[in-house]
């Protein structure tokens, strides 16, 4: 059986590696608490009856070997970097989740036919070198460019260094690729980051997939002058036009509902003085959905309408697109498998997108995907972080029923 009591215990054991006096978790990757974290994970997954080994990309992989090893692993996991200050479950749910699930295997003597890995990805966050997320990944599928290991962090160490100081040859790193279909499938069970779970009182989300991102950067071109000797109706301030654009987006995404967000995250006046009226005002605009025609169709809105405010306030706009991410859907044939056994279990579940990244998104280059969602709340990426050890063990019986389905 799943044993929620190993569950509660490690989770916690874990989260005093690296703990804050806030009561979240600072774990970067490459550190010495990423280190000794490595070191803990690596003995939990030998006590689950896995080799283990450390790839050229700095990914923890467990590995467990079926009979018939002709046929490629069925592959588990997530990451246990964090964030600055951040909580105790996010992504170490999906990895000590995945290692439950191979112990329960072996405790039971479980006919293992297909081989089966738990991989604990390198430096999912991207928050030590500031140089992209998911590096592990994203290195997993050979999308790592020589410049990102250039990278610093904020005492000037390279990612280059980091890696040498850890113990791994940078020069090597493409040796961590896998080509496509080298895994079956790929499953992350992760903490749902959002409210809607616990709003709609379910513990348990089926992702059908993770939305697209597109970050554009706006401009706003108007007329720097005077504060006092300009009058009102004179005027052509950048930045109340940047203001009257960030409040429109906000309406046309109210008026869409459903999983399309939008998100003005940064927004600066220039020339950034008292006594002038800013001539010029950026922001970056962050927009996500599943759907990729209704975000061209929301992102083609939003200009029309900045046009409009444009020409009433006599400015100009201008969208220069910064990043650019297609949606990730999830396989049916998974999503269809968790849905049959979560009504076996009787395990109540909801249906849904995932609006964050994950580096289920960079596997599915390479093997079909599934995501599990288990009900968080506090919000995300901080010490108030929290999930139940009650919906953590539900949604690692329903991974492990997945497993035991393609098990054949």
């Amino acid at each position: 059986m799943i044993n929620p009591k190993r569950l509660e215990k490690r989770i916690y054991t874990l989260a005093d590696i690296g703990a804050t006096k806030e009561g979240g978790v600072t774990r970067l990757a490459l550190t010495k608490e990423y280190k000794e974290a490595i070191n803990l994970i690596t003995q939990w997954m030998e006590e689950a009856g896995m080799h283990v080994f450390l790839d050229a990309a700095g990914n923890l992989i467990g590995r467990k070997e079926g009979h018939k090893t002709k046929k490629p692993p069925i592959v588990l996991g997530s990451h246990i970097d964090s964030v600055k200050n951040g909580g105790k479950f996010d992504g170490v749910i999906g990895v000590i989740g995945g290692i439950e699930v191979v112990q329960h295997l072996t405790e039971e003597k479980f006919n293992l036919k297909r081989t089966i890995e738990v991989i604990a990805f390198c430096e999912e966050e991207g928050t030590r070198f500031l140089s992209g997320g998911m590096f592990g990944s994203r290195a997993m599928v050979g999308d790592i460019k020589n410049s990102e290991m250039e990278a610093k962090d904020k005492d000037g160490i390279t990612r280059e260094q980091g890696f040498k100081d850890f113990g791994l040859d940078p020069n090597n790193i493409k040796q961590a690729v896998r080509n496509k279909n080298a895994i079956e499938i790929y499953l992350e069970m992760h903490i749902e980051q959002g409210p809607v779970l616990t709003q709609k009182e379910t513990p348990l989300g089926i992702v059908t997939g993770i939305t697209g991102v597109s970050l554009m950067e706006i401009i706003v071109e108007g007329e720097q002058n005077h504060a006092g000797g300009t009058p009102m109706n004179a005027r052509k301030d950048a930045l109340l036009a940047a203001s009257e654009i960030a409040l429109t987006i906000e309406e046309i995404f109210n008026n869409y509902g459903g999983v399309s967000v939008g998100t003005i995250t940064r927004m600066h006046a220039q020339p950034d003085q008292v006594n002038i009226i800013p001539g010029r005002a950026t922001m970056t605009l962050d927009v996500r959905d599943i759907e990729i025609e209704r975000r061209d169709k929301i992102l083609k809105e939003i200009e029309n309408r900045a046009e409009n405010v444009g020409q009433e306030r006599g400015v100009t706009f201008q969208f220069r697109p910064v990043l650019h991410a297609e949606p990730t859907m999830c396989a049916e044939e998974i999503i269809s498998t968790m849905q049959t056994e979560s009504k076996k279990m009787k395990l109540k579940y909801h249906n849904m997108p995932s609006g964050g990244g994950h580096d289920a998104q960079i596997i599915s280059k390479i093997a079909d995907i599934g995501m599990i969602f288990v009900r968080s709340k506090g919000g995300s990426h901080n010490p108030n972080e929290f999930a139940s050890i009650k919906d953590i063990t539900d949604g690692t019986k329903l991974l492990s029923a997945t497993v035991l389905k393609y098990m054949k």
